[in-house]
């Protein structure tokens, strides 16, 4: 399997990867509905063409040797433009790891901590001293994860989908 940064010919393969994927990291009691809402509204192809052109946007794709995407992560360049969110952050520059998913027959299978490594590589050689994530205050094995890769809890912030309102904890490493 091969870490690399998507290509706009690879939005609609990673979009099916985040409507597959989303999903089961929504918090139990999620409501369907609110779930399709996002994924149309957040997860298409069209927008993941355009993330894929946005400057300010890395999205990077984990796949096979036969081009299966398996996983992706999408890194965002930048301070975060909730002031909440900034004051809980270390001040030096800094990038989000927006989103890191994975298909889940690929849990453990090494794919999670390649795209994780590669989005911590890629913040490191674009000069930032810090990486942060948001992830949902009950998804324990996401923070598990997040920690073994060194990350910390700073502070909370709140993730909308659709009609409900979800408590997530902000999470920042070093590099």
């Amino acid at each position: 399997m091969t870490v690399r940064v998507a290509a706009r010919a690879d939005a609609r393969r990673v979009a099916e990867v985040a409507a597959s994927t989303f999903p089961l990291a929504c918090p139990p009691g999620t409501r369907p509905e609110d779930i399709a809402q996002f994924v149309s509204n957040v997860l298409s192809a069209e927008h993941f063409e355009n993330y894929i052109d946005d400057a300010a946007r890395t999205v990077l794709i984990d796949e096979t040797a036969d081009a299966d995407v398996v996983g992706y992560a999408m890194l965002v360049s930048g301070p975060p433009a909730d002031p909440g969110i900034r004051a809980t952050l270390s001040p030096e520059p800094t990038m989000e790891v927006s989103k890191l998913y994975v298909q889940p027959t690929q849990l453990g299978s090494g794919a999670a901590g390649r795209l994780m490594s590669s989005s911590l590589d890629h913040a490191r050689h674009s000069g930032c001293a810090t990486a942060w994530l948001g992830v949902n205050q009950q998804n324990v094995r996401a923070q598990k994860f997040y920690a073994k890769h060194g990350f910390e809890i700073v502070g909370t912030k709140t993730f909308v989908v659709g009609v409900q309102t979800h408590d997530d904890y902000v999470m920042q490493v070093r590099l």
